[in-house]
């Protein structure tokens, strides 16, 4: 997170500092490391340790959380350089000797490559890098060679003819791992990878007068600048576009490498968001979407897509297609891909295609997902679509299995899931309000004539008008057992904030607000939380109603469900089943003195 810096000092001890997000914070030693040699190079991997080599030809691992050193490896020839992977669980150690050492912090199961000496190179690889799938070493005989992971060459560009050459003294990989920067005297070349003919290609050369020696580099992890020190303890930034658009004076898109894109945000300030492929292919295309939002891009063989509030990223393997794809973004949690009668759900951050089913009808009105939206011990995603006008399936997406299949005789025209998933409501073509039970495809007509129908937020409440009729299921378990209300107007929404739920309806050119129930909405949550005494204590405020006695029969059966001996007791109470409360007593009793004897 860039708020502590790890500094060797030539006394053989390793300093960390922390020097937090901005310039105006206190900075402090948090942690020191002791050597038993100078330290010659460090670098900080993204999975935690610091990792710096020895003039004795130790490598050393350096835990800030612990405050403890250990030794990784040995092999008693001077360390000259030092670098990571791109996702930071392994790195590479070159000696003196000329051996490239390779090992792993943290195993990656996707990873073949092997720990340990990986080749011998002609002479000291100073300017060591690890790219994506290869690795760069160069050195005092100016010459550059890219090796495979399994140490087998690949690429050279000599310069050892170039009498304006010198030794090339570091070099540093980009976070795409697609390009490397090397210094040599008064020089930087670029090499970059081209993915559509898999070879490096040298891309940019930059002579600086009096720059001297490059001593060290550093890429900056959204791929937008290079840092570059010099013998006379000098330091110069570098931006590294290859090209870069403004998106309605909102987005500044900037594309620093073949695979990777930085988005930064013009109007507020948010933190960059990075889109890079994470399978090294070229991105062809991006575009912000729903209602700017969102992001979609392209490469050869996968589609990227995100959520750019919340920096979510996916990409997923996508055959192509001819760009003839929609896409939806009415749920906050996937995007909806449809094509060629094919809809496939992506979820932001996922790297893999959620589900994939066949349906003509892609109208958001006509399908539903629900993926994780309330507290639950269970991972629940589930999603219901239509496989005919007429035909309602839904689909359990963490197993892949079709749990509910229903049949209408009449044309669907509309339908939402519960956010628990538990329930599921619909509109046929006669207007006809329906209800079914997700677990026993139970389906009932409880609403007739209906022009509007919502699912509260954050609940398990449902709202549908009929005419100037306006039907509130607080309890959506007993559908028989509506609030009614009187309403003017057309309702067109539903809002839920600070505390209040507001039914919200039009009038000709008049806009009225109808206050629900904020209690009763808030008992349907506290059931779902699995808060019970707080839906007691609730119901007690309530006095005697319908809705109270439906509620006080939701509970009950919760309780049975639960087995809580005392919450059946309760809930039986406020039914008003004294038999049954007096029969749990009596059985509470006689086992208390079971228990004592």
């Amino acid at each position: 997170d860039s708020t502590k810096l790890a500094i060797a000092q030539s006394d053989c001890i390793v300093f960390v500092y922390r020097i937090g997000e901005k310039w105006s914070e206190k900075k402090a030693i948090c942690n020191k490391f002791l050597q038993s040699a100078p330290v010659t190079c460090i670098i900080w991997l993204l999975t935690g340790p610091i990792i710096c080599g020895l003039s004795d030809g130790k490598v050393r691992a350096l835990q800030i959380k612990s405050n403890k050193s250990q030794s990784l490896y040995s092999s008693e020839s001077f360390v000259v350089s030092l670098c990571s992977n791109t996702k930071g669980t392994g790195f590479l150690s070159g000696h003196v000797d000329g051996n490239v050492i390779r090992f792993f912090i943290t195993n990656d199961e996707r990873s073949q490559d092997t720990q340990g000496r990986v080749f011998l190179h002609s002479v000291p690889p100073c300017a060591l890098a690890w790219c994506q799938g290869q690795i760069f070493v160069a050195g005092c005989d100016k010459r550059i060679v890219f090796y495979s992971n399994q140490g087998k060459v690949l690429k050279q560009f000599d310069y050892s003819r170039d009498t304006t050459e010198h030794e090339l003294t570091v070099a540093c990989a980009s976070p795409s791992g697609q390009a490397v920067v090397v210094g040599s005297f008064d020089r930087l070349r670029v090499y970059a990878w081209n993915p559509k003919m898999s070879v490096w290609e040298e891309t940019t050369q930059k002579d600086i007068k009096n720059l001297y020696t490059v001593t060290a580099l550093a890429w900056k992890r959204d791929g937008f600048r290079v840092a570059v020190a010099n013998l006379g303890g000098s330091i110069l930034f570098f931006e590294t576009v290859l090209r870069r658009s403004i998106w309605k004076d909102k987005y500044e898109i900037t594309f620093v490498g073949p695979s990777q894109v930085l988005l930064k945000h013009l109007q507020d300030e948010h933190e960059n968001i990075i889109v890079s492929s994470n399978y090294g292919n070229e991105i062809e295309d991006i575009k912000i979407m729903g209602k700017d939002n969102y992001i979609v891009a392209r490469t050869s063989d996968t589609l990227i897509v995100g959520d750019l509030f919340r920096n979510l990223i996916s990409e997923v393997l996508w055959n192509n297609s001819g760009k003839h794809e929609k896409f939806y973004f009415d749920n906050c949690t996937v995007c909806l891909v449809f094509n060629a009668g094919e809809l496939s759900l992506v979820e932001y951050g996922d790297n893999e295609v959620l589900c994939s089913v066949r349906t003509e009808f892609a109208n958001p009105h006509l399908l539903s997902v629900r993926l994780n939206e309330r507290t639950s011990q269970t991972n629940n995603k589930k999603l219901a679509y239509l496989l005919d006008l007429k035909t309602v399936c839904i689909m359990d997406l963490v197993s892949g299995i079709v749990i509910s299949q229903i049949n209408h005789e009449s044309k669907i025209d509309w339908l939402e899931l519960s956010e628990t998933g538990h329930k599921l409501l619909f509109r046929d073509a006669k207007q006809r309000l329906m209800l079914i039970d997700v677990a026993t495809s139970e389906k009932k007509c409880i609403f007739s004539s209906v022009s509007f129908i919502q699912w509260v937020e954050s609940s398990d409440v449902a709202v549908a008008q009929s005419g100037t009729t306006l039907a509130i299921w607080y309890n959506i378990d007993l559908p028989e057992h509506p609030t009614i209300m009187s309403v003017k107007g057309d309702v067109i929404d539903i809002v839920r904030n600070n505390g209040r739920t507001q039914v919200i309806a039009v009038d000709g050119n008049n806009t009225m607000n109808f206050e629900l129930d904020e209690g009763l909405v808030e008992f349907g949550t506290a059931i779902h939380d699995n808060d019970y005494s707080r839906a007691v204590l609730f119901l007690e405020t309530i006095g005697n109603s319908t809705e109270a006695e439906a509620m006080w029969h939701n509970l009950t059966n919760i309780a049975l469900k639960q087995q809580d001996l005392f919450l059946i007791k309760r809930s039986y109470a406020g039914t008003g089943n004294i038999s049954k409360v007096f029969f749990l007593q009596q059985t509470e009793e006689i086992g208390q003195k079971f228990t004592q004897e």
